[in-house]
């Protein structure tokens, strides 16, 4: 992961903090995917996909969460949670688009952001 990336999924995990997240894992991987943060609120685990684009010449960071990127977290997330206490989950994206006047990154954080 580049030097960008890793910013991002930093700015992620603090904003995930401060309400209250407890981050259990970072770029957790298996054999069928990789989750980009873990984390526990209230007793619900939380996978979040991070996702940042520079430019929105090929879309913006939203359009990048595709249907078999979905199917991959699904897949991935099944297998973090195999052999743990049942848990109640949910899948969140953080999307960072292009930096806006003055560089400042703002993060849209869709929580729930789709099913499994």
């Amino acid at each position: 992961m580049n030097r960008s990336g890793v910013r991002a999924e930093d700015l992620c995990a603090e904003r995930m903090r401060r309400a209250g997240l407890r981050i259990l894992a970072r770029n957790w991987r298996c054999r069928l995917g990789e989750i980009d943060l873990i984390a526990d609120e209230a007793g619900v685990t939380v996978f979040a996909e991070v996702r940042q684009r520079s430019t929105r010449r090929f879309g913006g960071a939203a359009e990048s969460v595709t249907a078999a990127k979905r199917a991959r977290l699904i897949a991935a997330a099944r297998q973090y949670l195999a052999g743990r206490c049942e848990r109640s989950c949910r899948f969140d994206v953080m999307l960072l688009d292009a930096a806006g006047a003055g560089g400042v990154e703002d993060i849209e954080w869709i929580r729930n952001a789709f099913d499994a």
